[in-house]
């Protein structure tokens, strides 16, 4: 879009939100494990992610942020719960009363946990089976890095960084916006896969964060720095 005004390409930089992957290592079976038996999660669930705010304001947030698509997140896990019998999902970030009382509608296991520290995010992940991003609109999502260095698979529509960062099929799956049908056909893709087919998207996606780590970007804003300051 700044292209198309016609200024100069060498003035225009892009800079992924990027990740530390220093929080985030790559989960281990172990991991999944213990961190299920820590929250109270059955180790047999297939655990989906959501951790963003996507209620309007800061309190209970009943009302939807529609931006941030939690109604089309309940519309997917609607579908996901006729063909994955032991779905569960796992929330965090505030104000997610709308999703809460949706999921309790649809009879959908869930718990939400409250982070008190940035990089406790990190331990949320481990517990996750596949991360869904179901918005409408997003300059990140943020959280997109985070699963693929934590190797969680990725499924998320074609909002923000996700275009640039997901190579569909080869570190993760994109859908088009509010594409119900595709995003639970890409868990559902995940959850009939297992571990093993798994792994090579998973360490592509790794691959992928780390190229994005914030010192792996260091050149990207040297670059853009250049002329600023000496």
């Amino acid at each position: 879009m700044v292209l198309e005004t016609g200024i100069d390409r060498s003035k225009v930089f892009m800079i992924p939100i990027g990740v530390n992957l220093g929080y985030f290592p790559f989960r281990t079976a172990q991991q999944k494990r213990n961190i299920r038996a820590q929250l109270g999660i059955p180790q047999s669930a297939f655990v989906v992610g959501s951790f963003q705010k996507d209620g309007v304001g800061w309190d209970e947030g009943f009302d939807p942020k529609l931006i941030k698509g939690p109604d089309v997140f309940l519309a997917t896990i609607k579908l996901l719960k006729r063909d994955i019998p032991e779905l569960y999902v796992l929330l965090s970030g505030p104000a997610r009363g709308y999703v809460k009382k949706g999921l309790d509608e649809l009879q959908v296991p869930y718990k939400h946990v409250y982070l008190k520290s940035y990089p406790d995010i990190a331990k949320m992940f481990w517990a996750l089976d596949v991360y869904l991003v179901a918005s409408r609109q997003e300059g990140g999502p943020k959280s997109i890095l985070e699963s693929m260095a934590s190797g969680v698979p990725i499924v998320s529509t074609r909002v923000g960084q996700a275009v640039d960062l997901i190579r569909n099929g080869e570190n993760g799956w994109l859908v088009d916006v509010e594409d119900v049908e595709g995003l639970a056909a890409c868990v559902t893709q995940v959850y009939d896969l297992g571990d093993d087919a798994l792994l090579p998207i998973l360490r592509c996606g790794r691959e992928g964060a780390k190229n994005n780590d914030y010192i792996a970007q260091i050149p990207l804003w040297a670059s853009f720095m250049k002329g600023f300051i000496a």
